[in-house]
């Protein structure tokens, strides 16, 4: 049975958090003679999964091996979260004197402090995604390991569970990389770097996605010496690269070393040290660090769930299939979330298990999952949101664009906020306000990006945004500002010639 000596350190909030989301006295129910559904992971997908059909008024069950909240809430979302607001009051002192504040000399991060408010604030979080509020919701709560037992059936703890439908909403993990020496000198991973209680002095980042950068750049704030290392040639591949260069810029100016193109040959342990062996253009370089965080890439957990006795078609590195309406081979099964989705986030778990509420317990017309408009954020400083198309998109489908731009330097209250280095780009359909997609760099850019979202999913476009009124002065008038441009865009010389006539013919 799990208990709190497995979350690092063993204090009052993480026995709290543990209380809530797998109590050590738990004891797993009786089953029901059926479940309307049932959801195999305690995540956002199996979540909102079980909540929704209980909702419903139908008999659901959730079943969890490991920790409720799943990623999200443990070490994801909510713990990263955290840590990136410490790091950003860390840089707002230290910019102060821009601001004519004067801060004395020596200030410093108290690391063990930071850690401890993250930890509160997850088990503060922590009831939203209990057991106990679960069972009180009228979902029955297992903990275990679940495996299908035939294509209606999934056993746990002993116990044999029979179901009308199911979800599979099991998620993913961090990859595990094939570096010769790295698993021998140990490494971080999002799994285990929110149990640290000391600051590294020295932290090496290997991979430059979401999570690499979010983190090299907080711990880089806390004091930490870091060193990101990239197999290609920027941070961020795949956002746009206009984008990507302007958090570049930032995440180097609070102290973080940028180590492109580096192919790592091995790691090596050497007493206390750990020295990642690295090859740049036909040369060999070192790294020698105190920590190595590893943020390359996610796998599915797809293992131990006897997906093959249930008839549900997967694979090892994609996840489980489904179609367009989240149902797999098996048509009493579905999936939800990251074990599914090439979005793999929160947000996205959410709406895909809604989908599957709906679709696998509801009547009527069935939702397809290529309708939904995703958008998402880096949380850098300044962060990066997109929703809908890049460029390269539309010029992969043949889509004319034409592209509006609203630098936040040109922007009012971005310039007396001092966060001027940053945009908002937006794609439409050549000649017409129909928005496929948009980009803000900001510091709350993802504060910002669902005004746009919502545009698209109301088939509202940039002419809509151009007619609503925004307070001054915000940041958020540099969308408005892209409306104005598309306004003007469409005052051809033709028209241009018309007005002119016709403001003669009125004086």
């Amino acid at each position: 049975m799990t208990s709190p000596a497995d979350l690092h350190p063993q204090d009052e909030h993480n026995e709290k958090l543990v209380d809530h989301v797998h109590p050590p006295d738990w004891v797993n129910p009786d089953p029901a003679p059926r479940y309307n559904l049932v959801a195999i992971g305690g995540g956002a997908a199996g979540l909102i999964s079980a909540m929704g059909t209980a909702g419903l008024g139908g008999k659901a069950a959730i079943v969890e091996r490991h920790w409720l909240g799943g990623d999200c809430l443990n070490y994801g979302c909510v713990p990263s979260k955290a840590l990136i607001r410490a790091a950003h009051a860390a840089a707002d002192v230290r910019r102060a004197h821009e601001y004519g504040v004067i801060v004395p000399d020596g200030v410093r991060v108290d690391f063990p402090v930071v850690m401890e408010r993250m930890r509160r604030l997850r088990a503060q979080i922590a009831p939203n995604d209990s057991a106990d509020r679960l069972r009180g919701m009228g979902v029955d709560v297992y903990f275990g390991q679940a495996k299908f037992s035939g294509p209606e059936t999934i056993d746990v703890d002993g116990k044999t569970l029979r179901f009308r439908r199911a979800v599979i909403a099991t998620g993913a993990r961090g990859a595990v990389l094939p570096i010769p020496g790295l698993a021998d000198a140990g490494y971080l991973t999002n799994e285990n770097i929110f149990s640290l209680t000391e600051l590294p002095t020295r932290l090496a980042v290997i991979g430059s996605g979401p999570i690499g950068c979010e983190l090299a750049q907080s711990f880089a704030r806390f004091g930490s010496q870091v060193t990101l290392l990239e197999a290609k040639g920027q941070i961020l591949t795949r956002e746009d690269p206009d984008a990507a260069v302007i958090v570049q810029r930032a995440m180097v100016k609070d102290g973080v070393a940028l180590r492109f193109n580096a192919d790592i040959l091995r790691v090596e342990k050497r007493g206390n040290e750990k020295a990642i062996v690295y090859q740049q253009e036909g040369q060999e370089h070192e790294a020698c660090v105190d920590e190595i965080l590893v943020g390359v890439g996610r796998t599915p957990n797809v293992g131990g769930l006897g997906l093959d006795v249930a008839g549900v078609r997967y694979d090892e590195r994609r996840g489980v299939e489904v179609d367009d309406y989240l149902q797999t081979s098996n048509h009493r099964v579905y999936a939800a979330g990251d074990i599914c989705l090439n979005f793999k986030f929160t947000h996205t778990a959410d709406a895909t298990a809604r989908i599957v509420v709906r679709n696998a317990l509801m009547p009527g017309p069935k939702t397809r999952v290529s309708t939904l408009t995703v958008p998402w954020c880096t949380y850098t400083d300044p962060e990066i949101a997109h929703v809908g198309m890049y460029a390269k998109d539309a010029e992969e489908r043949s889509i004319a664009t034409d592209t509006f731009v609203q630098e936040l330097g040109d922007v009012d209250r971005a310039i007396l906020e001092g966060e001027d280095e940053g945009f908002v780009k937006v794609h439409a359909v050549k000649g017409k306000g129909e928005i496929l997609g948009a980009t803000i760099v900001a510091r709350h850019a993802g504060e910002m990006i669902s005004e746009i979202t919502a545009l698209m999913v109301g088939k509202q476009g940039l002419g809509t945004l151009a007619n609503t009124i925004h307070p001054y002065p915000t940041q958020a008038e540099a969308i408005k500002r892209v409306g104005d441009a598309y306004m003007r865009s469409r005052l051809t010389p033709t028209v241009a010639a018309i007005f002119r006539t016709w403001m003669k013919w009125t004086r």
